[in-house]
Order: C-alpha cells, then structure tokens, then sequence
C-alpha cells in the first residue's frame, strides 16, 4: 500500500514537472515569433535630396558657376529633387552656403522659401527666375541680390564645399521683409524646421 502511495506521488511530480518545462518553452517560442516580426518590418524611408546635376562631395560644372567677379560661368541653379519629408511638412525651403568663403561667416548662395508642401523638386534655374514654384520667395544672398549665385571661391583656394541644404518646415509660410539679411532667414528657418536633408558639392579654382 505504501509502495503504491510512492508511486502515485511521483506520477504527480513528474506530470507537474512536465507541464512547466511545456509552458517555458511555449512562452519562447512565443517570444521568437514577436522578434521575428518586429524585424521583418521595414523601416520608413528618411528625408532626402538628390540633384540629376550634383553628384554629393562631386565637382559642380562651370554652368552653376558664378557669372563675375572674375568667373565665367552661366550661374543657372541646379535641379533638385527631394523625397520623404516628415508628417507635418506644411512648406519648404532651400539654401545653398559656403562654410569655406574666407569671410569669417561663410557666404550665402541662394535662399528661396515658402515652397508649397505639394513641391518635391526644383528644375533647373529655378533660383533665377524660371520655373520657380507658384507662392515662393527668394531672399538677399551676400552678392547683394536675390536669387542664386554660384560658386566663385578665390584663385588658389582649396575647393571650397556648397551645402544645399532642403528644409520641411512646420509652417505653410514664413512672413519675413523683403529685405530680411541671410541671418534673420536662418533664424526662421531653423525656428521652424521638423527635418533637413542636404547634398554638398566642390569647387574650386
């Protein structure tokens, strides 16, 4: 009687046992499965600009290049496409800069917001007066002029570096004077912005 009392208790232990090692490995199966998903799930595409006319870090051709002050390009402005801007872009905007211009602040190149949120790209020559989005406005650069200048870095200076930068910003507009400096529009910009992207090009001479 007490060997069949021994053994029964045993039964039970083992079927307890059994049960629990059953349950651990369902809950890592389980586990496995929700890693498994998780990492199948494409990430979200990031916001980015590219140019048919600039190739990032590559040399800029001479017909983005300064028309005076001793170069002789054709000063049109690149093409520019963009892509992936964050929720919430309501506007635009582009700049193009010259961290390397022996100023001691840089040199502004071309400034142009208020680009409607529907706007991926920017053709060619955009920055001068043609095909520029409907509702846009260009601001001073440091040649003194509104619209785009290109590059014209100093004789014998290493090639300097042009960032174009594409601002998504968070406002549909930004109400700035006409004549608002470089600076003031920076300030604005960066005060509004939800993501950058930018796209560097060389040049030198």
């Amino acid at each position: 009687m007490l060997k069949s009392h021994r053994a029964r208790s045993v039964a039970l232990v083992l079927t307890a046992l059994m049960l629990c090692i059953a349950s651990v490995a369902g809950a890592q199966a389980k586990g496995k499965t929700k890693t498994t998903t998780k990492a199948a799930t494409a990430p979200k595409g990031r916001f980015g600009v590219k140019s048919p006319d600039l190739n990032s870090k590559g040399r800029i051709a001479l017909t983005h290049v300064y028309n005076g002050m001793g170069c002789s390009g054709q000063n049109l402005s690149p093409a520019l496409q963009w892509s992936n801007a964050p929720a919430g872009t309501k506007s635009f905007a582009v700049t193009m800069y010259d961290p390397d211009a022996p100023t001691g602040s840089g040199w502004w190149h071309w400034i142009i917001y208020n680009i409607p949120a529907t706007t991926t790209s920017l053709a060619d020559g955009a920055g001068n007066g043609r095909n520029a989005p409907s509702g846009s406005v260009e601001g001073p650069t440091d040649f003194g002029t509104k619209g785009y200048g290109g590059p014209c870095p100093p004789v014998g200076d290493k090639p300097h570096h042009y960032h174009i930068t594409v601002f998504a910003l968070k406002t549909d507009k930004l109400d700035m004077p006409g004549n608002a400096t470089s600076a003031f529009v920076g300030f604005n910009l960066n005060a509004n912005k939800l993501a950058t992207a930018r796209i560097t090009g060389l040049y030198g001479r």
